[in-house]
């Protein structure tokens, strides 16, 4: 009950830090060990990466790093932002610098992208939102930076209605939500769960109203305050949040 107590106190805390505190910190949910990472998007910079200055994808965090890092800025955390094809290009809406570069896909289809509702993460002067694909399109909302992706985790407060308490299909998941503060919350898993149990984590732990599934067995974070810097296979879009460098 204290190991409980304690953990609750200090992801409180955690979210409720100022921006130059710890971004990401370790978090214990159902007994699963998840990484949350925050940023808060009036005060801080956040971004999504795709290619290089010559037009080559970057594909990894170390060439994200050095990328920001040639621009006068620090990597303070990063992980993978969404589906790609074998070219590594977003499945659906991307969107960089407030130039359309891959057009919404709002139609059902295979895999989880295809699992209706997917949604769309939008950043734009200084806020973060988590929309259904659907209504985004409608909404004609103007994004700075956006990818999408698919399922929702959380939609309006409820669990993607297609997930399974019982489910036996386990991976490590990476998604995002943003609090009713405003509060950007990017997480990962730790080992492999449920979309049920991770959907839940957003939504009874993190509290967000509206969460994204980004990826899955794929999924990977940078975080150097953690001394995390996960390997794999080259990555498509990337979710970044940077400061300026000393």
């Amino acid at each position: 009950m204290f190991a409980a107590i304690s953990i609750a106190i200090s992801l409180t805390i955690f979210l409720m830090a100022p921006a130059h505190a710890q971004s990401c910190a370790p978090v214990i949910f159902d007994e699963e060990p998840f990484t949350v990472c925050t940023a808060d998007p009036a005060a801080q910079d956040i971004a999504l990466y795709l290619d290089d200055a010559e037009g080559d994808r970057l594909g990894t965090f170390d060439r994200l790093a050095a990328n920001v890092q040639s621009n006068g800025e620090t990597l303070v955390f990063a992980m993978n932002a969404g589906m790609y094809h074998p070219d590594r290009r977003p499945v659906g809406l991307y969107v960089e610098n407030g130039e359309e570069k891959y057009r919404i896909v709002t139609r059902a289809g295979p895999g989880n992208f295809g699992l209706l509702p997917n949604g769309v993460l939008c950043l734009s002067e200084g806020q973060a939102a988590v929309i259904e694909s659907r209504a985004f399109e409608a909404s004609a909302r103007k994004c700075q930076y956006a990818t999408q992706s698919g399922p929702m985790l959380v939609i309006d407060g409820s669990l993607h209605p297609r997930f399974l308490k019982d489910s036996t299909s386990r991976y490590v998941r990476n998604g995002v939500g943003v609090a009713k503060d405003g509060t950007l919350i990017a997480a990962i898993s730790d080992r492999p769960v449920t979309f049920h149990t991770f959907a839940r984590l957003f939504r009874d732990r993190l509290k967000t109203p509206n969460a994204l599934f980004l990826d899955g067995n794929i999924s990977r974070l940078y975080a150097p305050e953690l001394d995390r810097h996960d390997l794999g296979f080259p990555l498509g879009p990337m979710l970044g949040v940077t400061t300026q460098a000393d």
